[in-house]
């Protein structure tokens, strides 16, 4: 079962919309982290009527570097549960693909957005790019929107503690174990979204039940372990928690295939098959391999003691 994303709907094309789907005021861009620039770019859109985003899926960059390293900071499950929280009514989550990519900046302003979707205004970065080889600017679509009968906004970049808000520097802040750094950009946690998986059930052998979600496809933050709070999106145990998450390829036990393992505090249930969204809150510390369970056992201890500190402080 999929997350319950309240009045949001999401449409996977631009073909064929009813008429309800049609007029809306759009924030426009891949909103990877959805950052606090993100946040702006829809912002300014809400102002302009009923609010949608038109959003791209997988990423471009995907479609043209698919062999390239895990990049994304949000898979689409992530980005759609948090543009739900800010208001945003209609999801247009365009498949980009060669017929996407083949299109020219004026094509793709009157096919997609005018005729195909009917808006009636859009926002975008200042630094948006689009149509075939990133050619169209975003002064080019302001030129567009009059041609074709639709506003256009660009937005100005934001910046923080006066640098650029960008999903690089967020990507770097996670990669140097900064949850917190990331947090300031992004506007809210950095959250892991996704279906808890089945595992090897050794945290509940250990008197630690983890909770298994696959990291696949995204950029990946420090590895090892950290304070988290979470969300439990579906199921009859909906709701928020705390507790911790190991974040790595289990060296104490030889694999080496990254995933996140998280022991929600003071949880008894059966988790399988929901969907969880895991925020990371603070580095607590690097992946180790231990000389024995006592070892461990007695650092599980005390990375969940001290979670809980940091947590209560929130």
């Amino acid at each position: 079962m999929r997350p319950d994303r309240g009045k949001m709907q999401i449409f996977k094309h631009w073909q064929g919309l009813d008429s309800s789907a049609r007029g809306a005021s759009v924030a426009m861009g891949n909103f990877d982290g959805v950052h606090l620039g993100h946040q702006s770019v829809i912002a300014q859109a809400a102002a302009n009527g009923p609010l949608g985003v038109v959003t791209f899926e997988p990423h471009p960059r995907e479609f043209f570097a698919p062999k390239a390293p895990p990049f994304r900071l949000m898979n689409a499950e992530a980005r759609a549960n948090r543009l739900a929280k800010l208001g945003v009514q209609q999801l247009f989550e365009l498949p980009f693909d060669a017929e996407l990519a083949a299109l020219t900046p004026e094509a793709f302003a009157r096919d997609i957005l005018a005729a195909g979707l009917g808006i009636s205004h859009v926002v975008v970065g200042a630094d948006f790019c689009f149509g075939k080889g990133r050619t169209g600017r975003a002064s080019d679509l302001q030129a567009l929107g009059k041609q074709y009968g639709f506003g256009v906004t660009i937005a100005d970049l934001i910046k923080t503690e006066g640098r650029e808000v960008s999903s690089t520097a967020i990507r770097q802040a996670l990669s140097d174990g900064l949850p917190r750094d990331a947090a300031a950009m992004l506007g809210h946690w950095h959250r892991i979204d996704g279906e808890v998986i089945h595992g090897e059930k050794r945290g509940r052998e250990l008197g630690y039940p983890t909770a298994n979600m696959s990291v696949n496809g995204l950029h990946l933050p420090r590895l090892g372990v950290y304070a988290t709070r979470i969300d439990i999106l579906t199921g009859p145990q909906a709701g928020s928690y705390l507790g911790a998450s190991s974040l790595g390829v289990r060296p104490m036990f030889g694999e080496n295939t990254p995933n996140l393992e998280t022991y929600l505090f003071d949880f008894k249930g059966d988790l399988y098959g929901q969907h969880l969204s895991v925020g990371l809150i603070d580095y607590l510390r690097p992946e180790m391999k231990f000389d024995g369970l006592p070892a461990l056992l007695d650092q599980m201890a005390a990375d969940c003691l001290r979670a809980r500190e940091i947590l209560s402080a929130l």
